[in-house]
């Protein structure tokens, strides 16, 4: 066998992430649909718009490096996802959903957020300046994403969860 280089490391990250963020875009619609916040929902639905460009830009990368954009499945992405739908599931209808949808949505933020850091690295690390630039715009996006939750989770959402309906 081969050996493997950080060439191969990150190629193989890079289809993790691509997997990972064309999953994210099936789930967000369903955030969206849960949330009992009209501002949670609009925060849904303004991810999926960026996450879109996320994918977009992820095909850039694999242009850049010569190789064809393609998925490779994440599983830490597949149970971060489904813990996210049991919270929907199991909080239906209560005051605690909100909560739980921010703290789903922040566990995908910070997995992305590590994985385009990781990325960026590698790929300044290889001389691939273009596909570093490209990455380190949407960690930045990501970052903001993560920061905007946390402030509507602290000014709302996480206060109108401890409330019981009555």
């Amino acid at each position: 066998m081969a050996e493997k280089t950080l060439n191969d490391l990150f190629y193989d990250t890079l289809k993790d992430i691509y997997y990972a963020e064309r999953q994210v875009l099936k789930a967000l619609p369903k955030m969206a649909r849960a949330a009992q916040s009209s501002k949670l929902k609009t925060a849904f639905e303004k991810h999926r718009e960026e996450t879109e460009g996320h994918v977009e830009r992820l095909q850039q990368v694999f242009d850049k490096i010569g190789k064809r954009a393609q998925g490779k499945t994440c599983e830490a992405i597949q149970g971060i996802i489904a813990e996210g739908e049991e919270i929907m599931e199991e909080f239906k209808g209560t005051p605690a959903l909100d909560a739980g949808l921010i703290s789903s949505a922040q566990a995908v933020e910070h997995y992305e957020i590590t994985r385009y850091g990781t990325l960026k690295a590698w790929a300044e690390q290889l001389g691939h300046a273009e596909a570093a630039r490209l990455l380190d715009a949407t960690l930045k996006e990501e970052a903001k994403t993560d920061e905007a939750l946390t402030a509507l989770a602290e000014s709302v959402v996480n206060a109108a969860a401890q409330k019981k309906v009555a």
